[in-house]
């Protein structure tokens, strides 16, 4: 298992705490834990096994993911962060071998949670003028930075001025675009 020994992460933001492994053959991934280490508290975070995914301490309920596509990716996921998430985070495979045996690994990342002065949204522009092929997938992607947390909506405007809502994400799909989509479209960034 590899991670790094400490991320800092913003409050209010989110953090990934990384930990990856090779997956080796015959070796096949049996439960993933995720466990922490507060101040005056400890437990299990997240635990993934045969019965699926869990999340133990209510404290981090919709707040924690775990990628689910990527084989050997066990990183924890944290959203909208406390500052009572900060501590020592400990994750732990145990793999099943072809013979039944079990091999467990396990590495622990200290997270510390940070405020930054607080700032504006800034938007970095994107490409003006942005030509497609019609049928083609595409998205406008909307990139702030500034003190989370960010929302964002996306508006179309129309000739006279008037600009129709389209959106409040980050990214703006058109799975097959067509010439009546064309048009000036824009993003708008807000913070507390």
């Amino acid at each position: 298992l590899t991670g790094p020994s400490e991320v800092k992460g913003t409050w209010k933001g989110s953090a990934t705490l990384p930990c990856v492994y090779v997956p080796v053959e015959n070796f096949v991934q049996q439960t993933l834990m995720w466990m922490v280490v507060h101040d005056q508290s400890s437990g299990t975070v997240f635990r993934r096994d045969d019965s699926g995914d869990h999340v133990l301490l209510s404290e981090y309920r919709d707040r924690v993911s775990i990628p689910s596509d990527a084989s050997g990716n066990v990183s924890l996921q944290i959203l909208n962060l406390e500052m009572s998430d900060r501590g020592a985070y400990t994750c732990q495979v145990t793999w099943r071998a072809s013979n039944n045996s079990l091999t467990s690994k396990e590495i622990t990342t200290k997270l510390e949670v940070v405020k930054v002065p607080v700032t504006k949204p800034i938007i970095r522009a994107g490409e003006l003028g942005l030509t497609v092929l019609a049928g083609a997938r595409i998205s406008l992607t909307c990139v702030a930075s500034g003190s989370p947390p960010i929302s964002y909506r996306w508006f179309r405007s129309t000739p006279g001025g008037s600009a129709q809502l389209l959106g409040s994400q980050a990214e703006l799909a058109w799975d097959s675009p067509q010439p009546s989509d064309a048009g000036q479209y824009y993003c708008e960034a807000e913070n507390r």
